[in-house]
């Protein structure tokens, strides 16, 4: 499973909204919207990675919610 849909995959079922997408350098970003708890599990997650991931360093900055988001997950294009 890739990196991309190990985060939709583990987000769907933590019901975290929001969106994760690669970065043309190389990095892959999540903006996810949930409860504190649903979100601290999603980041243990992240640092875990998929089955052959390597995951180097998470970042966290927070940011305000974006309504377009709310209910889904999605995986967006790369920016």
């Amino acid at each position: 499973m890739g990196f991309r849909n190990y985060v939709e995959h583990v987000a769907g079922k933590l019901e975290v909204d929001g969106y994760v997408r690669n970065r043309r350098d190389g990095r892959v970003e999540v903006f996810a919207m949930g409860s504190h708890e649903r979100l601290n599990k999603l980041r243990a997650a992240l640092e875990k990675g998929p089955m052959m991931s390597s995951v180097t360093d998470v970042g966290e900055e927070p940011d305000r919610p974006d309504e377009k988001y709310r209910g889904n997950f999605i995986i967006e294009i790369t920016t």
